[in-house]
């Protein structure tokens, strides 16, 4: 059993890595993102955004659940790593293959010609991929993130000078390939030669079958989750322009960087940690609900700031080109919000083992998910009403998984709405003061940004000085270790 500061401390540094991954590789692509967009057109995102479906559901299927798997593993062996290798890879090829051959067809139901030669090259990369799964796997196990931050930050930038030089060459759509392409193989190479782990010549029918029991229905959740979070680029790309699906996929980039980077940042984390402890019921509770209220507080300023200043943000950032995008951005953060807490929710679940349940819970937002959209494209509603049904569909997920995972630590659903209601109203009352400041200033964007950035923090500080929210004193605490190393010594 493991001692609770010894916990607490691989927490606070799993936490500080992971968060220094987010600024530091996401802040490296959010800058690349922003010279592309200046220099590329709409046109040239919404084909890439086209194929995003279909390249994401082929990742999932790679992975088959074998990380998690791996992860949760108390004693994961040689043998173990080498037969989820060799699986990953043999269903990469064939999965490249499919694609390969697929692409005519997906080319003529967009009617973009073009996009056969961009599938067949861009889908390398799912063979690339394969290759990174078990080193990563490793190093979440040991939650080890300084690693994976090197890794990710030095692809971000590798592929962005590569990306930047072909979109001055006039490459245009392929400068967007490149990257993917570079960051693919920056990362799998460097992971791989830090972790200096070679595959045996063994494949275990006992290793598969062990790993593949737990894994498999987080394979086809996670498929379904895929899917479902990137059919608006299968919808957008078949009944709209490629420019208005450029707007929508640079608005859910742009909201992804606040969104899902930082759901997967704390997911990654309290994963392995909760893992290391999924037999102490008290102590798995205690540390659960202490992280879904520091990640509340830490998430839904950041979200909320982001829909309240997404108006001169865009402008000042993309440039008028990209205005149209403004709003979708706005929706995406607020129905980012929640996803943080769906992901420790989940998380639960996998901790103790019940993926069975982690699949039946996929299959019945997914459910709830179609009627929305269904619903959407009926009625008529436009891209704007597809983006709403996102935002009602988050928050009803809320409820779905916080009943579920509720049961399996005993943290029901009343408790965790208690404790998160007064960080959410708050973020909220924030976010409509910061909107409200911007429409009344008539500065240029960086001073309206300016001025309201420091609002919006101040209020939030104050109104959780006022409320005593524990979680200030506490982000403080994890934040101190921080502050240290990088002030200097006198």
């Amino acid at each position: 059993m493991g001692r609770p500061d010894s916990l607490k401390r691989r927490t606070i540094s799993g936490m500080l890595w992971s968060f220094a991954d987010l600024m530091g590789n996401q802040g490296m692509q959010f800058i690349i993102q922003i010279i592309l967009a200046r220099m590329l057109l709409p046109e040239h995102f919404g084909l890439i955004g086209m194929i995003l479906v279909f390249v994401a559901v082929s990742n999932s299927i790679i992975d088959s659940g074998f990380t998690q798997a791996l992860v949760r593993e108390q004693h994961a062996d040689q043998a173990d790593y080498s037969t989820v290798f060799y699986f990953n890879f043999a269903v990469s090829v064939c999965i490249y293959i499919l694609l390969y051959l697929a692409a005519p067809a997906i080319s003529e139901f967009y009617g973009q010609s073009q996009l056969i030669l961009i599938i067949r090259v861009l889908s390398l990369g799912i063979i690339v991929n394969a290759f990174a799964i078990v080193p990563r796997a490793m190093y979440t196990k040991e939650v080890d993130f300084k690693v994976q931050m090197q890794a990710n930050l030095s692809a971000s930038i590798l592929s962005g000078i590569v990306a930047i030089g072909m979109a001055f060459a006039g490459l245009g759509v392929w400068s967007l390939v490149g990257r993917t392409l570079a960051m693919n193989g920056t990362q799998t190479l460097f992971l791989l030669i830090k972790k200096k782990w070679l595959p045996s010549l063994e494949f275990s029918g006992k290793s598969f079958r062990r790993l593949f029991g737990f894994g498999w229905k987080l394979l086809l959740s996670g498929i379904i989750d895929t899917v479902f979070n990137n059919i608006y680029y299968l919808i957008i790309g078949k009944q709209y322009s490629a420019a208005q699906l450029g707007y929508y996929t640079n608005a859910s980039r742009f909201s992804d960087i606040a969104t899902q980077t930082l759901t997967s940042s704390i997911a990654r984390v309290s994963y392995p940690v909760l893992s290391s402890i999924q037999d102490e019921q008290l102590r798995l509770k205690q540390s659960y609900r202490q992280l879904m209220k520091v990640t509340g507080y830490m998430v839904f300023p950041v979200l909320a700031g982001l829909a309240a200043i997404g108006e001169p943000l865009v402008r000042l950032v993309f440039g008028e080109q990209w205005v149209p995008m403004t709003l979708y951005f706005q929706l995406l953060c607020i129905a980012g919000m929640l996803y943080p807490i769906h992901a420790i929710n989940l998380s639960i679940l996998q901790v103790k083992g019940r993926s069975d349940l982690f699949l039946y819970l996929e299959i019945l937002k997914t459910a709830v998910f179609s009627v929305l959209i269904v619903a959407a494209i009926w009625l008529n509603t436009g891209i704007l009403g597809l983006i709403a049904a996102v935002i009602i569909n988050s928050y009803l997920s809320l409820f779905i998984n916080t009943f579920f995972s509720a049961r399996e630590i005993a943290y029901s659903i009343s408790e965790q709405i208690k404790d998160l209601a007064p960080i959410y109203v708050l973020a909220l009352s924030m976010s409509f003061a910061v909107f409200a400041a911007g429409r009344i200033l008539a500065l240029h964007e960086l001073g309206e940004l300016a001025i309201q950035i420091s609002m919006g923090v101040l209020f939030y500080l104050a109104g959780s000085k006022i409320l005593r929210l524990q979680e200030l004193p506490l982000v403080y605490q994890l934040m101190l270790p921080v502050v240290k190393k990088i002030t200097p010594v006198k």
